[in-house]
């Protein structure tokens, strides 16, 4: 168990550059096994998925470097073997998107059935099968794992998604990149991690249409160019720095180069009467004496923040604007469309003193601007919760300890030092 300890009760105030988008980096790394041109990633964090990640591309035999202090990846997967094994990582969601690149490479690919990301409810990987089958890929059990194999390259097809699922949209995008012809994908999603994939991809040469929309058009690709890639900063722990300004009664700016991006998230601030401004390359929120949840003018409807997939306001955001909630005086209803175990967490902020309820699996009132106190509160294994927490927290003068916490290491290696240069006693306790 993994503790951190969190001496909060000062307004945080700073300056933050955020570490990329591991919801970027993951699924680029992946749609990298299709090129075996020399590639150069820069801003790559430090962070557990990668790491899984570069020790399978080791096994296969690409020769791949790190160099963790510059935050760069070199990586040439031309010194892989045609007769390479190719057996999954375990506790890695991001593994399913390595299978359209194994596929074409060397024909066949290995996962273990349950695989493993975090707690937020129930997750199906038919969608990715229907993808793989849609391309000419074979799947079936053998033993404990699923055995995805493909023999001849596969036809250009269109898919229409049950649901704009980020991953599913990702698998197919990389998937027809390795067909023959045109493939088209509607409902697609359009998240800005979704939209940097395809642009790295563009700088490899690919051809693909309507990127950043729900209709995206991908014409196979027998050629990749090297390519030396950057990274953009991270949306959600732009927002994450924000949120802990306005929690803390603070003021923070956050380097953020896609300001464009945030103008559903700036006004999910105003309900909560914080403000964001964004000025050459930064995002600032210096917050006001009080967060009071803003009425609405038809006065009988409570305010409401939804999240459901982008362009709404992203399900992984969701945790901080509660953590908002609790502070804020007033009612906050809390709406998640996305999962269903998404809320469950809600209990540990009454150990807080915080008042909630939750209505049903996807939506939660918030009754905000009651006195918090410190507590040991406990984490589920879900990244943007146990940031939440800590935010509650370091806005409570006193100590808190927050246990089952590394999930926040997933995802941000740099968070910790970060909100500890910003003013707020944080120590982990191993």
């Amino acid at each position: 168990m993994t503790a951190l300890y969190v001496r909060g009760g000062q307004p945080l105030k700073g300056k933050i550059d955020p570490s990329a988008n591991k919801n970027a980096v993951l699924p680029v790394l992946c749609a990298t096994l299709l090129s075996d041109a020399p590639i150069m990633l820069r801003n790559v964090p430090e962070i557990t998925d990668v790491q899984r990640i570069f020790a399978f591309f080791t096994d296969l035999g690409t020769t791949i470097a790190w160099d963790k202090a510059a935050k760069t990846l070199e990586i040439d997967h031309s010194t892989i073997s045609s007769s390479a094994k190719a057996t999954l990582p375990q506790a890695m969601r991001a593994s399913i998107m390595m299978i359209p690149g194994l596929l074409a490479r060397l024909g066949e690919a290995r996962l273990e059935h349950e695989v493993k990301g975090c707690t937020l409810g129930a997750r199906e990987i038919d969608p990715h099968v229907q993808v793989f089958k849609a391309f000419g890929a074979d799947v079936s059990y053998e033993g404990k794992d699923i055995v995805f194999r493909k023999s001849t390259k596969g036809e250009g097809t269109r898919m229409w998604l049950e649901y704009a699922s980020v991953t599913t949209t990702e698998n197919f995008i990389i998937s027809a990149l390795a067909s023959k012809g045109t493939s088209q994908i509607v409902n697609a999603a359009c998240e800005p991690h979704v939209q940097e994939m395809c642009t790295f991809l563009e700088a490899m040469g690919c051809t693909i249409r309507g990127k950043g929309t729900s209709m995206v058009g991908v014409d196979g690709c027998d050629r990749f160019e090297p390519v030396d890639y950057t990274f953009v900063e991270d949306f959600h722990e732009i927002a994450t720095f924000l949120a802990l300004a306005a929690v803390t009664g603070g003021d923070i700016s956050v380097r953020n180069t896609r300001p464009e991006d945030f103008m559903l998230i700036d006004r999910t601030f105003e309900k909560f009467g914080a403000h964001v401004e964004h000025k050459d390359g930064w995002s600032r929120l210096n917050a006001p004496a009080e967060l009071v949840v803003q009425q609405n003018f038809t006065s009988h409807i409570t305010t409401k923040v939804e999240a459901a997939p982008w362009p709404y306001i992203p399900a992984d955001l969701l945790p901080i604007f509660i953590a908002l909630g609790v502070k804020a005086k007033g009612q906050t209803m809390f709406w998640n469309k996305v999962y269903e175990g998404g809320l469950t967490w809600h209990t540990e902020l009454s150990l807080f003193g915080a008042h909630t309820l939750l209505c049903d699996p996807h939506r939660l009132i918030t009754f905000g601007g009651d006195k918090l106190r410190p507590a040991t509160v406990t984490s589920p294994y879900i990244i943007r919760v146990a940031i939440a927490m800590l935010m509650v927290a370091a806005s409570i003068d006193g100590e808190s300890t927050i246990l089952d916490a590394d999930p926040i290491r997933r995802a941000h290696p740099d968070f910790v030092p970060n909100i500890d240069s910003l003013g707020v006693d944080v120590e982990w306790a191993d």
